[in-house]
């Protein structure tokens, strides 16, 4: 594993490199607003990831890089993202079919940006579909992605079950938004899809 720090509009951002030998594809993953890149359940795509030849970064904010625990606006995590997918891609991903992601809050910015980044699919991990105290649902996040994507959704995740469509596979497993009481059921999701979105 190395880490790499990428300059952003926003601040220097890390990207922890988890490369395979002859990768088919690179998977690029975010963390949720208060988590870091250590959550379970990215630990579990990362290692699925790989196991299918898929080289895996998992990509820590600026704001998380400065020590601040508070989550920046979106238009800055969505600039920020974008300039560390285009460093990655035009040199240590360059040339391999990217699937963006990330859980919670970095599956967010990954469907806001997956047109800019030009992502060959989506991996949402905890979709934060409904928030809290009635404000507006975020589906249309979710339907504004134009490719491939798979949604891992704890059964009694608080903030909702996102429904499936034609492009979107929704995988209901154990656990709430945390998506920590079963990692094997979400390493086996992620496998499964990567083998037809990244072939």
């Amino acid at each position: 594993m190395t880490i790499l720090e990428i300059e952003t509009p926003h601040g220097p951002a890390n990207a922890h490199l988890h490369p395979v030998d002859e990768p088919r594809a690179a998977l690029v993953l975010g963390h949720g607003a208060g988590g870091g890149v250590a959550a379970p359940d990215l630990v579990a795509a990362t290692d699925a990831a790989r196991s299918e030849g898929v080289s895996v970064a998992l990509v820590e904010q600026p704001y998380r890089v400065a020590g601040r625990r508070s989550p920046a606006p979106a238009r800055q995590l969505d600039a920020a993202w974008i300039a560390v997918v285009e460093a990655l891609r035009a040199d240590e991903l360059g040339g391999l079919p990217l699937v963006v992601g990330g859980r919670s809050a970095g599956a967010r910015v990954a469907c806001r940006t997956a047109a800019a980044t030009e992502a060959v699919g989506v991996l949402c991990l905890a979709f934060p579909l409904q928030p809290p105290r009635g404000s507006q649902s975020r589906l249309d996040e979710l339907d504004g992605v134009a490719v491939p994507t798979l949604v891992v959704q704890g059964a009694r995740d608080p903030y909702g079950m996102p429904p499936g469509s034609k492009l979107r596979r929704v995988v209901e497993v154990a656990g709430d938004h945390g998506l920590k009481a079963d990692t094997d059921a979400v390493a086996d999701a992620v496998r499964s899809w990567l083998t037809t979105v990244a072939p």
